[in-house]
């Protein structure tokens, strides 16, 4: 029997060659690698990973054309259902043109892996810095769909002079003990694991369910750190974390954040409206960019 997820994968890293990306490996420590998909300008003639800021590769930019470096720097992060260029398929064509996309695979996902026991959203975070500091990224705006808005928000928490901004869909800033049990009891599921990691058809039917098309108190403390632009970018139909849960946590992280709905889209907005979902991250990334231009000429 055809996996057909497993039959796409080299059709899309085809996609991501065409659009100037390309797959890179790092070991950020021993033991741990990570695997990005990232623009083709750091990669050298012998396969080399360089800094976009080293001579070797701004020599090569013509003058005509705008520089990778002047690009905003965008960072999408996937969530449990599968690694990076599966997750975001339907949506690095319409961004790579305009921003300098990094797409990496978290630990366990896809090309990543480690021998450390941690698999903490803090230790994903961590790699995440990591390997964006060894490609020359000091700044960006980053994008977190599910568990990876989770690590997302840790990114943002750790390193604020990395994070420019937020865009987080159907994701929660931490999965706590009441969140966990809340969201279980409505779907049903024994746990988070059996419900977003299914080992059997049943579970995976069960999941696709409640992903395709009461609110709940959150601790301060794990809101009073998150002074960067948020955009909650919510399916309306999401049953795994409801839209009540994003209008709460809106209140929750004040002024900074917006929440946007799209229509007729649940848990995974951006594949099964990515044309909405697409318009409104670049309507987002346009605000931030328009938002920081109108500071510096100040």
């Amino acid at each position: 029997m055809v996996n057909f997820i497993e039959a796409q994968k080299p059709v899309l890293s085809r996609l991501m060659k065409m659009a100037g990306l390309r797959p890179i490996e790092m070991e950020l420590e021993p033991g741990t690698t990570m695997h990005v998909w990232a623009p083709k300008h750091h990669v050298g003639k012998k396969g080399t990973t360089i800094s976009p800021l080293e001579p070797t590769a701004a020599k090569k930019k013509k003058k005509n054309r705008k520089s990778p470096e002047s690009r905003p720097n965008v960072v999408l992060i996937h969530g449990f259902a599968a690694e990076g260029n599966v997750t975001w398929q339907f949506n690095f064509g319409v961004l790579v043109s305009r921003y300098n996309l990094y797409i990496p695979d978290l630990m366990f996902f896809g090309k990543s892996s480690t021998s450390s026991a941690d698999r903490s959203p803090d230790f994903q975070a961590e790699c995440v810095a990591g390997a964006l500091a060894r490609l020359g990224v000091a700044r960006c705006d980053v994008v977190g769909f599910s568990y990876g808005g989770m690590v997302a928000f840790k990114l943002a928490e750790a390193r604020p002079g990395l994070v420019r901004s937020l865009c987080v869909s159907g994701s929660v800033v931490a999965m706590t003990d009441a969140v966990n049990r809340e969201t279980m009891e409505r779907l049903g599921a024994g746990s988070s694991a059996e419900l977003l990691m299914p080992d059997t058809l049943k579970g995976l039917k069960a999941l696709l369910s409640v992903s395709m098309y009461r609110k709940m108190w959150f601790p301060d403390r794990f809101y009073k750190d998150y002074l960067k632009k948020i955009m909650l970018l919510w399916g309306e139909e999401d049953k795994i974390f409801d839209i009540e849960l994003a209008r709460k946590m809106k209140e929750q992280l004040g002024d900074n954040c917006f929440l946007y709905g799209i229509r007729k889209a649940g848990h995974l907005l951006h594949v099964e409206r990515p044309c909405a979902y697409n318009r409104q991250l670049q309507r987002w990334f346009a605000y931030v960019n328009s938002t920081e231009d109108h500071v510096q000429a100040r």
